[in-house]
């Protein structure tokens, strides 16, 4: 297959829109990542999502809209807490869960009976859904685990010639996945943190609760109720190895194992100290810089050969708690104090 490399021009985004409304799969921009979008209401359309990405069929996906009445006929009923949600966050980098109506197939669910629901800000990625006239399901644009594309290009190179088009809408502004929040149970609970953080959701609806799957492996037989669960994701073909402590223990534990392919993910302003080769994602205080940089390092990494990646441990607060948890996924949940 030969896939078509669009831009945002008007003329692109028709085009970008009748492909998908033809059952094609495009990569489009959003403000967290760029994502393989499929017609949401197409089973087959759908399916042909997780054969590009080899992705497990397990793994449920978000549906994306570009107006907020749409979530009438997606959900079998809109809550006052979604709604508050959706007033306080949409557009922006939130997911909202909710019992799902009939007309969601159950492959965007993963069998699952509810369906994750957003409304992104990238005015690119809405003028798309608009231009193909349904909502699109859409996860990361990559071969499933690896990290997240936060450029066209990077799309390009995992799925050139695996669907119909990439648009190039430029860099993603947010650079991790949206926060996905569920409103299935008693206590509203975030089931994969973003770039809205829990204090923002508590600000609006009250207590929040925070599952407990963020910083561990998903328990055995446990369910993959939201994407980016599982226990490897997010990953690079190095061994990442994220590691706790100041700059001066960071680099000295780093540089103790210094050999051939190990390589080291710094803060910006960190690294005079190391003896390895290294690449940066924002400074120590700055989540939304690690954020926005995170998944471009840990592919700059591979470009450079590293075999094994010691990724210095960001700050687990705000939206350092998004970045913490795609660093544990991309480690495999290997952590070491220096």
């Amino acid at each position: 297959m030969d896939t078509l490399h669009l831009t945002n021009t008007t003329d692109d985004i028709t085009k970008a829109g009748q492909l998908l409304k033809a059952g094609e799969l495009v990569a489009i921009p959003t403000e967290t990542v760029y994502g393989l979008a499929a017609n949401a209401l197409d089973a087959q359309a759908v399916a042909g999502i997780f054969a590009a990405k080899e992705r497990p069929a397990d793994n449920p996906l978000i549906v994306h809209i570009d107006d907020k009445d749409t979530v009438y006929s997606l959900w079998e009923t809109v809550t006052e807490e979604a709604k508050a949600l959706m007033d306080a966050f949409w557009p922006g980098p939130l997911t909202i869960i909710l019992p799902r109506a009939a007309c969601v197939p159950d492959i965007v669910s993963a069998g699952l009976p509810t369906v994750a629901v957003r409304m992104p800000s990238h005015e690119t990625a809405r003028a798309i859904i608009r231009a193909a006239g349904v909502p699109l399901a859409a996860p990361s644009a990559n071969r499933s685990g690896s990290p997240s594309p936060t450029t066209a290009a990077r799309v390009a190179a995992d799925m050139d010639g695996r669907i119909a088009a990439v648009v190039d809408g430029g860099d993603c502004e947010v650079g991790v996945e949206s926060t996905v929040i569920s409103l299935c149970g008693e206590t509203p609970t975030v089931l994969r943190p973003g770039g809205i953080t829990p204090a923002q959701l508590e600000a609006v609806l009250g207590t929040v609760a925070i599952a407990d799957s963020i910083t561990r492996p998903l328990a055995e037989g446990e369910v993959v109720a939201s994407p980016g669960m599982k226990y490897k994701h997010y990953a690079p073909r190095a061994q990442v190895t994220i590691v706790r402590g100041d700059a001066a223990a960071f680099a000295a534990y780093v540089n103790a194992r210094a050999d051939e392919g190990v390589m080291a993910m710094a803060f910006d302003g960190e690294t005079q100290a190391l003896n390895v080769p290294f690449v940066t994602y924002g400074a120590r205080e700055d989540r939304d810089a690690q954020a926005r940089e995170l998944f471009e390092a840990l592919r700059l990494a591979d470009d450079r050969g590293a075999t094994v990646l010691y990724a210095a441990c960001p700050p687990v607060d705000g939206v350092g708690l998004a970045v913490y948890n795609r660093l544990l996924r991309a480690a495999a949940f290997r952590v070491v104090n220096a």
